[in-house]
């Protein structure tokens, strides 16, 4: 099969999770927060996308794999508006709406150095202030944090 040099050819995916609509500039954000970095499944990964509502964007298709909660938890701070797709047979069979948790237990790292959290082994907790802007506060020291600021541990 010979194609057009308008058309693009990636395989269709007979099962796993496509995540689509992710920030271009967050991409390689969400590859390391989901160890894709790290794994043997089969990615596609395609960065820099036009997209109507971003301008650019990103998407990844990731064969054979089904994100569990704690990571769509993690994926919706970072892409809140991030489109999931569950395909099995090469159907999608399930759309995944993301939303930020209440609660954000050792995902986040605080940005303020003199929490008690930098300066021991005790877990991070955040609380969600406002999920469309993606505003948290730390339990502990109560520093409130933007998205933009967010450190991943």
């Amino acid at each position: 099969m010979k194609a057009s040099k308008t058309e693009l050819i990636v395989r269709a995916l007979e099962n796993g999770t496509v995540i689509d609509h992710i920030p271009a500039n967050r991409l390689f954000k969400v590859v390391s927060l989901l160890h894709l970095d790290e794994t043997e499944d089969k990615i596609t990964i395609g960065n820099n996308l036009r997209s109507e509502k971003l301008g650019t964007k990103g998407v990844l298709k990731i064969a054979d794999r089904y994100l569990q909660p704690e990571e769509l938890n993690k994926l919706a701070i970072l892409a809140p508006n991030a489109h999931i797709s569950i395909i099995k047979d090469y159907q999608v069979v399930e759309k995944v709406r993301l939303s930020m948790p209440n609660d954000i237990v050792d995902v986040l790292q605080c940005v303020n150095p003199m929490c008690v959290t930098n300066k021991e082994h005790i877990a991070t907790r955040f609380h969600l202030l406002d999920a469309e802007k993606g505003t948290v506060k730390c339990h502990y020291c109560e520093r409130v944090i933007n998205r933009e600021d967010c450190i991943l541990k």
